[in-house]
């Protein structure tokens, strides 16, 4: 593998470059060209604002929605498992890099979703049954709240014990980060829900996960 072959000297501008793809990748707002294709409302215009599956369902259209929730599970996806020939560190920098790029694209003045879908395709990418863990964890603590951002942040939470559980400790520092990222960009949404303000699914309220 290329991290146990090369020293970090050698091996950090192939690293920068993976997450320079991951990033790319990451940043390609699904939620608008979706939206777009189906003759709906820019989902920056609607609700929260954000770019991703949930604030693209208040347009009505739940086929847009499931493309666009599809669609940020891919390029969170996709770019770890092409990378993922470099070794583990590369998977895990496209991986970061496109998180961030969802999170924060370039594009649109850094503006992006809060990562949810990204995230786990990312995850089950670098580990699959970690990935089908937290994904789990998600709809299990949703329906038991009845609020969405709680399934969430529960489901990322869970991703590095999951990865513990099974002995993937190459990955558990890079997931954490990307936990962290994620449950940054939820701390509206950690507010009500310490307020107990945050809307419960279908309340009609502004719980936005993405």
């Amino acid at each position: 593998m290329l991290h146990d072959i090369m020293g970090l000297d050698r091996a950090l501008p192939w690293l920068l470059t993976a997450f320079a793809l991951g990033y790319g990748a990451g940043s390609i707002p699904f939620g608008i060209a979706i939206s777009r294709l189906f003759g709906l409302r820019d989902p920056r215009k609607v609700g929260s604002g954000n770019i991703g599956a949930t604030n693209v369902l208040r347009s009505g259209h739940r086929g847009a929605a499931a493309l666009t929730l599809m669609g940020d599970a891919l390029k969170g996806a996709v770019p770890v498992l092409v990378l993922m020939g470099w070794g583990d560190l590369s998977a895990q920098a496209a991986a970061l890099g496109a998180l961030i790029g969802h999170c924060f694209p370039i594009w649109l003045r850094f503006r992006g979703g809060k990562g949810v879908a990204t995230f786990l395709g990312t995850v089950v990418a670098l580990h699959t049954w970690t990935g089908i863990g937290a994904a789990i964890i998600w709809l299990v603590a949703a329906r038991l709240s009845r609020i969405s951002s709680v399934g969430a942040l529960a489901a990322t939470a869970s991703a590095p014990l999951w990865l513990v559980a099974f002995s993937r400790w190459e990955a558990v520092l890079a997931v954490t980060i990307a936990v962290l990222i994620v449950w940054i960009r939820h701390a509206e949404n950690i507010r009500r829900l310490i307020q107990d303000q945050e809307p419960r699914i279908g309340s009609g309220g502004s719980s936005v996960n993405d």
